[in-house]
Order: C-alpha cells, then structure tokens, then sequence
C-alpha cells in the first residue's frame, strides 16, 4: 500500500477488521471521535489523513514483524526439526502494558500485537509448514510456573511458559 493511498469507505473498514480494532479504538488512534470513524466507513465523510497514516503505518509494522519472525523460524529450523510453536498472546491492554512495553510505541494496543501473532501464525502454517499456537498469558499461571522453575521475567520465560501449556 502506498503511503497516499487516499482510503474510501470500503477499505478503511477492511483495514481497520484486519488490524482487530473496533471504530473506538480507531478514534483514539487517530485523534478521532467514534462517529468521525463510523463516517468514514459508512463515506459520509473523507478519511482523516492521520488516521489512514497510523493505520498504515501499524499494517505495515506488523507484515515487517511476520517477515522478519518468519524469517526467524526458518533459520531455527534448518538447526533443528520442525517443531510445534507456542507464541504468547495478551487478553488485556493490561497484561500487555506489564509484560510487552517494548511494543508499545509500535503497536500501541494488545489487539495489535495479537493480530501480529495471528499472522505470523497463519504464514508459518502456509509457508513454513510449522504449527503455531497461540497461547494467552494467564498472569497467575505464568508467575507460578516462573517460581517452580526459578525463572526470571523475560520474553523467553514466557516462552517456556506457553509451551508448557500445550
């Protein structure tokens, strides 16, 4: 997609149903009230350029993340066997916020990151052949497995952790 693209109704709608958003949260992305994104979608108004600039933007930041995992797990397995994937995913704006900062300032909302995963998921069932599992982070769960097994908090212990819950 270019960067002009100049959304209509139709394709603001679609961009914001592949992102996981709701119209509210495509407001508040975009500085934007409810109604302004309802209108949009519906063409009774034009596209706010900085909604369809951060949309873009965060589409774009997330097919950059499915490359470059993807790209990851083929590496990975050209050393190992082809194995089942867990990757975690976050039921709450919350446990995002406490357990994925470093995402934040790209993808500001766990439905983001979520709709990341899924990609990232269904290219490396298509391409790779690799079975993904998403796994939601149980907060509870995870500090408990991560006291069992005397872990510290980091993004590969919370690896662990989703495997072990296959």
């Amino acid at each position: 997609m270019s960067k002009n693209s100049g959304l209509n109704a139709i394709e603001i709608k679609y961009l914001r149903l592949s992102l996981g958003l709701t119209t509210a949260q495509v407001g508040e992305l975009s500085k934007a009230t409810e109604e302004d994104v309802i209108a949009w979608e519906a063409g009774e108004k034009p596209v706010s350029g900085l909604a369809e600039k951060k949309l873009i933007e965060i589409d774009e930041t997330i097919e950059m993340q499915v490359l470059n995992t993807c790209d990851g797990i083929e590496e990975l397995f050209k050393k190992e066997p082809k194995r089942t994937l867990s990757f975690v995913v976050y039921p709450t704006q919350a446990l995002y916020a406490q357990y994925n900062p470093e995402y934040l300032g790209s993808l500001p909302l766990a439905e983001l990151y979520n709709t990341s995963a899924w990609r990232i998921k269904k290219e490396c069932q298509l391409i790779l052949e690799v079975d993904v599992k998403l796994v939601a982070l149980e907060a509870e769960s995870y500090k408990a497995y991560r006291e069992k097994e005397d872990l510290k908090e980091s993004r590969e212990s919370r690896a662990k952790w989703a495997a072990a819950q296959l």
